[in-house]
């Protein structure tokens, strides 16, 4: 009787994420992205939380063969924002019954990926908002499904620089009376 309660468990979980394969709802998700403050000509870094759904798993960044589609994130910065290095998580090795003899490297359940974000120097301070999108092919322990990609966007809050100098320059001993 246990048994029974953890399949229906398992499978109530699985439905509350909606992810029968007929469907069209997601299987990764993207938490909430909180805003990102960053001073001008400063890189600041922001961590995305992503959720692949119970019972699948979607290939790493790196995936162990050339067939695999990597997953991987593109953003569409605005102008004056530059997208520094994308930090993917290392991917587990797991075996599959529909390739048994070739562990997969994958992301399962929640993963982070690091994203570097530098406003240039010329941006003007203000909130920016960045989107962008996590391409990704989720799998089950079956088979594989089409590519899917779902949106990333959150807010830059770019700060003013400090201004630099600061000091007076001299004056003449003349211009005191």
């Amino acid at each position: 009787m246990p048994g029974v309660a953890v399949a229906l468990l398992a499978a109530g979980s699985s439905l509350s994420f909606g992810q029968a394969p007929g469907q069209k709802a997601p299987w990764v998700t993207v938490a909430p992205i909180p805003v990102l403050s960053v001073t001008q000509g400063q890189q600041g870094s922001v961590n995305l939380q992503f959720r692949v759904a119970p019972g699948f798993h979607i290939n790493s960044n790196t995936p162990k063969s050339q067939f695999l589609i990597p997953t991987t994130l593109k953003m569409d910065p605005p102008t004056d924002i530059a997208i520094g290095r994308v930090s993917y998580p290392n991917g587990k090795d797991m075996s599959f019954p529909f390739a048994a003899d070739e562990p997969l490297n994958v992301y399962t359940g929640d993963f982070a990926v690091e994203l570097a974000v530098h406003p240039l120097h010329t941006v003007v301070p203000g909130k920016y908002a960045m989107h962008g999108q996590l391409k990704y092919q989720a799998c089950d322990n079956a088979a594989c499904y089409p590519p899917r990609t779902v949106p990333v966007d959150f807010q830059v809050q770019v700060l003013k620089a400090p201004r630099k100098g600061g000091h007076n320059p001299p004056q003449s001993p003349h211009a005191h009376p």
